[in-house]
């Protein structure tokens, strides 16, 4: 009485791997905007005050953390795509979990792209507006987060 284990489908391989790629195209997307949105801030900040620079590079290392988010999970998925036993049901939850984090990751990086640009400029003018700037860009990073959270839950479901 043994079970016999069907091939893998092709519909079910594309969206399981769509899923993974999905996962780190959007959240890189993310990550690249708020970075190059945030280093032009830097860069027209640095012009009038060189020595905030450092301080203000805090924006660019955030959104680079939202392209390892969707790295994680790009690896978790492509990982659980099997040429054996892999169902339209973890396909589509990879699926789900890859847009999740990659789609959740494009919001934050726009958010803190944006933040950061018009915060280290704010910030170079009055420094007392670096603390705010830090809580925004915390709570724009916390979107990416919830993302990351989801597909890790779903993600666990195509396993």
């Amino acid at each position: 009485m043994s079970a016999e284990v069907q091939a893998t489908s092709a519909g079910a391989a594309f969206f399981g791997f769509i899923g993974c790629s999905a996962a780190l195209v959007f959240a890189c997307l993310g990550a690249a905007y708020g970075t190059a949105k945030s280093g032009v801030g830097i860069a027209s900040m640095g012009v009038m005050r060189p020595e905030l620079v450092m301080k203000s590079i805090i924006p660019v290392v955030m959104a680079g953390v939202i392209g390892i988010y969707g790295l994680i999970i790009a690896v978790i998925l492509g990982g659980n795509v099997k040429p054996t036993g892999y169902t339209y049901y973890r396909a589509f939850a990879s699926l789900g979990s890859g847009l999740c984090v990659g789609l959740a990751g494009l919001a934050a990086g726009m958010a803190i792209g944006i933040v950061g640009d018009a915060g280290v400029r704010a910030t170079a003018q009055q420094p007392a507006l670096f603390v705010g700037m830090i809580l925004i860009l915390i709570f724009a990073e916390a979107l990416a987060l919830y993302g990351l959270i989801v597909a890790l839950i779903l993600g666990v479901k195509s396993a």
